[in-house]
């Protein structure tokens, strides 16, 4: 298999979880967008070393986690005033919907390494061990980022706290 088709073949079966996890880390479907394709064009230009390590999921996140906190430090979202507010559509939230934008709003309110190492471990389901090595950091790292990020979002996140039991039981 040539190294554009091993290429191809691996992108079209993780687009669908890099896509995710993009989305996960910056809270806007463009940015995710953007995040993931930057992602490729850099895996592109190193496909063929990567491609013969066992393991390229895990080349692939460090380059998705460390350029979205390059993102980050390099611009400071800040809110800009508009004269009219855009109309809300009326929807019924309920149940697990209401859960799902109480996460999404707690990270995005999180530090990116935080949310990082919140994303890999919980919603990725990494061990300690393989989130340090995908973000190129300590184990001990790992576990005071976990803890913080939890203590936090107990802090803003409130009505996530019966999630929260559930992930530290």
């Amino acid at each position: 298999m040539t190294d554009a088709a091993s290429f191809d073949e691996y992108v079209r079966s993780r687009l669908p979880m890099l896509g995710r996890v993009a989305y996960l880390l910056t809270g806007d479907p463009f940015l995710a967008d953007d995040l993931v394709q930057l992602t490729l064009l850099r895996l592109a230009s190193h496909w063929e070393r990567v491609s013969e390590a066992r393991e390229p999921d895990a080349y692939v996140r460090r380059i998705l986690y460390t350029q979205h906190v390059s993102w980050w430090r390099r611009v400071r979202r800040e809110a800009l005033p508009v004269a009219v507010l855009p109309e809300r559509a009326a929807v019924d939230f309920s149940g697990e919907t209401v859960t799902a934008l109480a996460v999404r709003q707690a990270l995005a309110r999180l530090a990116p390494r935080q949310r990082a190492v919140l994303v890999l471990r919980y919603f990725e389901d990494l061990s300690e061990v393989e989130t340090a090595a995908a973000l190129g950091i300590a184990v001990g790292t790992v576990k005071s980022q976990t803890r913080d990020a939890l203590a936090r979002l107990r802090v803003i996140a409130p009505e996530l706290s019966g999630s929260l039991a559930e992930v530290n039981g």
